[in-house]
């Protein structure tokens, strides 16, 4: 598995997992900060640009992430935080491994199947996957992330490398995920996070979790739009965090 690290010196490590067709630079600001006191790493997710496997399923990257930390931290790292499909694979793991983190922060993220949505998009991917490397045209895609401008030429460059393969099947399974009856058994410590003004869906996503796991802590973020709060307000993100684990 490839992934980014930040503050290896450090003895407790956090796993961040980016948003579909984002990254590692989804994170890069608030890994700045977190690294120096966590050991910070960022799988590239399967299917994304620099990863090593194609994405296949949203369980199958879980189970895949789950073996690594097995392998690597003996079954248990400290933090996991994970934005949107990013959020949708900790939701997952969290359903399948119920210790593989002591916090968990869930944000943006679905997990009522939309199937409208679902049946969409594979004619809207055939139909635009050929702008893709415009420039124009991802520039547009860019400008609807509401992301930091300084973003855009990483965002394009990595976009640019995503086969047509890997972006139907994470859409496609983004779209139809839905939580597990297993996500009550999670013993982690949640944070689910949700923007004021994200799409209906998202928001009853939130509540749905929460519900699920009731001993799991809701936070509408006031003003925030879809991943506002990792990629475009870093500072925020660590001070949530700082809080919820004490």
């Amino acid at each position: 598995m490839e992934t980014a690290e930040f503050g290896c010196e450090n003895s407790e490590t956090i796993f961040l997992l980016h948003g579909g067709g984002l990254s590692w630079w989804n994170y890069k600001n608030v890994s700045a900060i977190l690294s120096k006191k966590y050991h910070v790493v960022i799988p590239l997710l399967d299917g994304h640009a620099g990863s090593d496997s194609d994405f296949t399923t949203i369980e199958n990257a879980a189970e895949r992430l789950c073996e690594y930390i097995h392998q690597k931290y003996g079954g248990q790292v400290f933090f996991i935080g994970g934005l949107s499909l990013g959020g949708q694979i900790l939701a997952e793991m969290l359903s399948v491994e119920p210790h593989i983190c002591r916090y968990a922060m869930i944000e943006s993220t679905l997990v009522i199947p939309m199937a409208l949505t679902n049946l969409l998009i594979s004619p809207m991917v055939n139909a635009s996957y050929g702008l893709i490397q415009k420039r124009w045209f991802s520039k547009l895609q860019f400008k609807q992330l509401r992301m930091d401008p300084d973003l855009f030429e990483i965002y394009y460059r990595d976009t640019c490398k995503i086969k047509k393969e890997n972006m139907l099947a994470f859409l496609n399974s983004n779209s139809s995920y839905a939580l597990k009856d297993s996500f009550r058994n999670c013993r982690a410590n949640v944070l689910i996070a949700v923007g004021e003004k994200e799409r209906r869906q998202m928001k009853k996503s939130a509540v749905l979790m929460k519900q699920s796991l009731p001993g799991s802590t809701l936070h509408i973020v006031p003003k925030y739009h879809h991943g506002d709060l990792s990629i475009n307000h870093p500072e925020k993100y660590v001070e949530l965090l700082g809080s919820f684990i004490g």
